[in-house]
């Protein structure tokens, strides 16, 4: 099931829709590090080169899940 989110980014209003277990790992990153989630999405759009925005937010959840085991 994806769920939905908006963000501003860059001056503009973007959203993003993932599944929710991505969006679990994204939250959690955030929140270890003491940021919003929206400070996080921004730091990871502006990494992202050409990649669209939700496939950046996948891997970066992807890399964030295998750092754990």
């Amino acid at each position: 099931m994806l769920k939905k989110r908006s963000f501003s980014l860059s001056g503009h209003r973007t959203s993003v829709a993932l599944e929710v277990e991505f969006w679990a790992v994204i939250e959690s990153q955030a929140k270890k590090s003491g940021r919003s989630l929206a400070a996080l999405v921004g730091e990871i759009d502006r990494e992202r080169g050409a990649r669209p925005l939700a496939s950046a937010l996948r891997l970066r959840a992807l890399a964030a899940a295998m750092h754990r085991t």
